[in-house]
């Protein structure tokens, strides 16, 4: 088996399910991984518990938020 680099969590998939799909879901898998900024404290301490709960180790701040990260991203105008 060839091992494949830079896929992430999606290696897991192999040759399942397509690549579209894949990657896809390891952009949402990236994003709900990586730790936030929390809004109470502003310390990058911020960890998904499951869908929708957050906590800030920092200030041990338990809160709700989006599923899978924890505010909406900006769009910029051109």
């Amino acid at each position: 088996m060839v091992k494949i680099k830079g896929l992430g969590s999606i290696k897991r998939f192999g040759s399942r399910y397509g690549r579209t799909v894949k990657l896809k879901l390891a952009k949402v898998e990236k994003e709900q991984r990586k730790k936030h900024k929390c809004p109470y404290c502003n310390s990058m301490q911020v960890k998904r518990v499951s869908a929708g709960i957050w906590f800030c180790k920092k200030c041990n701040a338990k809160f709700t938020g989006k599923a899978y990260t924890l505010s909406k991203e900006k769009k910029k105008v051109l």
